[in-house]
């Protein structure tokens, strides 16, 4: 029953995390609910399959990193394959998350590209240091840093005229 005691760890594990990961990957998916719902099932099944493999202690980072792919495959996925436009509106707005209330922040995050949110987000969203955020994207430290004061410097070159006051700066 080796298979079910597996199971069990990886239920209370996804059970434990799952919160957390959605919030993480809606802002990694700009504020996209259904978009980030997907992501975390795509990297929990690819964690699933590396369970018995990935260690207790390298789990989160794992997730993490796959999280990551998942998200700039999405977007390489989305080029190729744009979404048709209907005129028929869904029975109900999705809601949005507390997180992302504002649409412009949405937006402003949807504008950077996806390594360089997912750099942002680690990084300043998540909390990870540098290092962590590294192993998580599968890059240098020096370069998580780098995008990420360059995705703050473009959010706030973005959101700056919206939060100025009417008559601009003084």
């Amino acid at each position: 029953m080796k298979v079910d005691r597996r199971d069990d760890e990886f239920r209370a594990y996804v059970q434990d995390r799952r919160p957390a990961l959605v919030r993480t990957a809606t802002l990694l998916a700009a504020g996209d609910g259904h978009l980030a719902e997907d992501l975390v099932q795509i990297a929990l099944t690819k964690l699933y399959v590396a369970w018995p493999r990935v260690r207790p202690m390298t789990r989160d980072a794992y997730l993490h990193r796959t999280l990551v792919h998942a998200v700039i495959d999405e977007s390489r996925r989305r080029k190729r394959r744009p979404e048709s436009l209907t005129d028929a509106l869904p029975e109900h707005p999705a809601p949005a998350g507390p997180e992302l209330a504002d649409s412009r922040i949405r937006d402003a995050l949807a504008a950077l590209p996806p390594r360089m949110r997912a750099a942002v987000v680690l990084v300043h969203w998540m909390d990870l240091d540098a290092e962590t955020a590294a192993a998580a994207l599968g890059c240098r430290a020096g370069t998580v840093k780098s995008q990420a004061s360059r995705g703050v410097a473009k959010l706030r070159e973005l959101l700056e005229p919206h939060f100025l006051p009417a008559g601009g700066p003084r």
